[in-house]
């Protein structure tokens, strides 16, 4: 990424700091920002989305150092080691059997008695014999200043809490896109909150394009990079020739 970012800078002009504080759509697309107010033929969003977060002790500080939200990324590191994966949907299923197969010895903490998952990836954790502490909760992460020792565990049932030894804790409990900015623009967004786009990235509004991890769907690097280069081509395929003029969307 930063040969990608150092990359970036030797083409466009970036104007790192700068926050859009809104959008309008007239004669020209405007982005008002902090700073100035620019104008142009149309507008690509990628404001990305966040890891949504426990909030718990131990978290912030280990973030990176043991507590990772992308088990894609960082599994690797964690190969013949003790960790819990928390989640109870497709994607903390997903981790774990990934983490399992990478050869770390993982555990799952879902504070329900059942998971929100599709069957096939139940079935995968029992078929892996992947341990799965139910009706619990992170309560802390724990360790000294380099690195996590273990975890703080409560049993919502028995309200009884105990500490459990591991040296890495994955999240995977959902995201939170960076749409507010497309929503009170009146940009149509998904019931999770990412901006709704078509196969060539159009929004619903002529002329504003969405791209990469606002758009929910497969979250990567190069998934990302794919749609950037699709919403830019959209973009100058739509100039020369624009749709909304015709009276119906192009797909």
């Amino acid at each position: 990424m930063d040969l990608i970012s150092v990359q970036a800078k030797n083409y466009i002009d970036i104007h790192e700091g700068e926050e859009v504080m809104e959008i309008k759509a007239g004669k020209k697309i405007e982005a008002l920002t902090n700073r100035q107010r620019y104008l142009g033929k149309a507008l690509i969003i990628a404001t990305g989305a966040g890891y949504r977060k426990l909030g718990i002790p131990g978290e912030e500080k280990y973030s990176g150092h043991g507590v990772s939200y992308c088990a894609t990324c960082d599994g690797y590191f964690f190969k013949g080691k003790k960790v819990t994966m928390v989640g109870g949907g497709n994607s903390a299923l997903t981790d774990a059997l990934y983490l399992k197969n990478l050869g770390a010895k993982v555990a799952i903490i879902h504070r329900r008695d059942a998971f929100r998952a599709e069957k096939y990836l139940q079935d995968s954790i029992k078929r892996e014999n992947i341990p799965v502490l139910w009706n619990s909760v992170l309560e802390e992460i724990v360790g000294n200043e380099n690195k996590i020792t273990g975890v703080k565990i409560k049993n919502e049932k028995t309200k009884k809490s105990k500490i459990h030894t591991v040296e890495g804790v994955f999240i995977a409990i959902g995201e939170v896109p960076n749409s507010k900015l497309a929503g009170e623009r009146g940009i149509k967004l998904s019931e999770g909150g990412f901006i709704e786009v078509d196969r060539g990235c159009r929004t619903n509004i002529p002329r504003i394009y969405a791209a990469g991890d606002i758009t929910g769907g497969v979250r990567q690097i190069v998934t990302a990079v794919s749609e950037g280069a699709i919403a830019a081509l959209s973009t100058f395929g739509d100039i020369s020739n624009p749709y909304w003029l015709k009276g119906s969307k192009s797909n």
